[in-house]
């Protein structure tokens, strides 16, 4: 299954990403191996691209959908201000408190964080409920449920500010989007779907700049313009 999708860490991986990955974010990306799922968890040079594009930016507030055992979080947190904060939602915490959190906790950037353990929808929702919320983040990540990319990407719209940046993970979903669909296994067919639809619907959204990137699953960086 998903390990039919595993690319061997050659050239630049050996040559500038794990050199470069920090000690915390190494010590997760060896214990998330421990995993069944270890597959889905944030590529090192996803986590890479993720931790320059906040220093660019300057970030100081995010918001992350899809945590698993917290690679892109604790990338994320290692790259704000101390005073920054990243708001992370996922269904299931219970596997982000065994990998994670304890990690986290050790390299000190736990209060940074503020995990919701829920669906992201209602939060999101409640989120631009607060006018004081609306184009406060600086930046997004989403990585789950890819039926509801579309959904999320009209309230992150809303959440996120002018100028400032979304992404989201797997949107070349092991390029299947690019293949015929008789040549795609079958358990990436579901998802295939959806992320040919939301590829298509980014390409003509004239709220944001994109570029798609072949970063880990492939990552689409939107930019905010109005």
């Amino acid at each position: 299954m998903w390990s039919q999708l595993r690319v061997p860490s050659y050239g630049s991986g050996l040559t500038s990403v794990y050199p470069r990955e920090a000690e915390g974010l190494k010590d997760l990306r060896d214990a998330t191996e421990a995993h069944p799922w270890a597959i889905i968890a944030t590529s090192p040079d996803g986590g890479q691209f993720i931790s320059l594009l906040l220093k660019l930016i300057n970030a100081k507030k995010t918001i992350e959908i899809g945590v698993f055992t917290g690679y892109s979080l604790l990338a994320t947190a290692l790259s704000l201000p101390d005073d920054g904060k990243v708001v992370a939602i996922d269904i299931d915490k219970a596997v982000y408190d065994e990998y994670g959190l304890p990690i986290i906790k050790k390299v000190g950037v736990a209060h940074k964080i503020s995990f919701i353990h829920s669906p992201a929808m209602p939060i999101l929702d409640e989120l631009l409920q607060d006018p004081k919320e609306e184009g406060s983040f600086d930046f997004a990540f989403v990585d789950a449920d890819k039926p509801n990319y579309e959904n999320y990407h009209e309230r992150l719209l809303k959440l996120v500010k002018v100028g400032g940046l979304i992404m989201y993970d797997n949107t070349l979903w092991g390029g299947s989007v690019a293949q015929d669909e008789a040549l795609v296994p079958d358990f990436l067919k579901p998802n295939r779907h959806h992320l040919i639809n939301f590829n298509r619907a980014l390409a003509i959204d004239p709220r944001v700049e994109i570029s798609q990137i072949p970063v880990g699953d492939g990552v689409t960086l939107c930019r905010r313009l109005y």
